[in-house]
């Protein structure tokens, strides 16, 4: 079927052109009887009102951005955004009217200039901010240029920002306990980028929760969340001196190339060391040996901050949401410890 346009209403309701689009666009020219006959006759015949021209009235742009800061090849296989993103389409839906403008950019410099331009041009009602980081220029400029916006993540101090967020410390202990309680005793962490503010909020939980174990401060490396470099620091730190019996992850693509370079090294998994991932997907019950996982529910996280964010867009005020906390999801990947060389007890050095 062809697209309407402005000389089929005009046939139909036998005015000129120019009297369809004084009526469609609120302008003064064409008499109310015949305005209100030209809308009727245009929304028999399928019109709608543009979301641009209402935007360009004041109304709202029908649509809500969200800017990933990550280079597109990793997104694709990243199963966490995926997720967080059918969550946020799952609050919106059809009853919300409300779309979702998504932007894949590796440049902050560059995501600064989106939201600018998406709110110049009001092709957004408002934002979604993930991967907060500690001074993080978004929180200001939304806040300087007026535009809506919520993050997903804890808090940043003294931001101001509403935030729906999990508590990441509860799935920190989750993991070291069970960990602690099979006898590990040399147990490390490969992370995400050490500037964002989950990050920092795991590392100081994982060192808590592994002095809380009665462990000594387990090594932690940062990487960005690529399969490659994850694989990269299972390699460093399982072949150094006294090598961890158990790695934690920070996300599902990480700890799956690390069964590789595992087996690479001939060091058996679970039996020689134990494997758990950040944010259970299908990919970790898929994995051989399945993946011992934190799991959170990132869809529940999606649609709750895109809940927030409509109720901020409605003027209504907004708090930090809270999501359910984190549990360990045990899989095949986590076993006790080897014994050690010489007869001592397991997981001792």
């Amino acid at each position: 079927m062809r697209r309407l346009t402005i000389a089929d209403i005009a046939e139909a309701a036998g005015v000129s052109t120019g009297s369809v689009s004084y009526a469609l666009n609120g302008k003064p020219g064409v008499a109310p009887e015949t305005r209100a006959r030209i809308l009727r006759i245009a929304g028999d015949l399928g019109w709608r009102p543009s979301a641009a021209a209402r935007a360009l009235t004041g109304g709202r742009s029908g649509a809500i951005g969200l800017v990933v800061d990550r280079p597109a090849h990793v997104l694709g296989i990243e199963p966490f955004f995926m997720q967080l993103v059918s969550g946020i389409q799952a609050e919106l839906g059809p009853r919300s009217r409300t779309s979702l403008l998504l932007q894949v950019i590796d440049d902050r410099r560059a995501e600064l200039d989106t939201y600018r331009d998406w709110w110049a041009e009001r092709r957004v009602d408002g934002v979604l901010l993930v991967d907060l980081r500690a001074g993080d220029p978004r929180v200001d400029l939304v806040a300087d240029i007026g535009l809506p916006a919520v993050a997903l993540g804890p808090p940043a101090p003294g931001a101001g920002l509403p935030c729906v967020w999990s508590d990441d410390a509860a799935g920190v202990r989750a993991a070291v306990g069970h960990l602690a309680a099979l006898g590990h005793r040399r147990i490390a962490r490969v992370a995400g980028p050490p500037a964002l503010l989950h990050t920092r909020d795991r590392d100081t939980a994982f060192a808590e929760a592994a002095l809380d174990a009665g462990l000594d401060r387990p090594p932690v490396v940062h990487t960005d969340y690529t399969g490659e470099d994850g694989a990269r620091a299972t390699r460093r730190l399982l072949t150094r001196p006294g090598r961890p019996t158990a790695l934690v992850f920070d996300n599902d693509v990480m700890a799956l190339a690390a069964l590789g370079a595992a087996h690479e090294l001939g060091i058996g998994v679970p039996d020689q060391l134990s494997v758990i991932a950040w944010d259970d997907s299908p990919l970790c019950g898929l994995a051989r040996p399945a993946l011992t996982a934190v799991a959170r529910d990132i869809p529940e996280h999606g649609r709750r901050a895109a809940a927030s964010l409509l109720r901020l867009i409605a003027g209504e005020p907004a708090a930090h949401v809270p999501t359910p906390l984190p549990v360990l999801t045990r899989r095949a990947s986590t076993a006790p410890p080897p014994p050690e060389p010489g007869g001592g007890e397991p997981g001792t050095g």
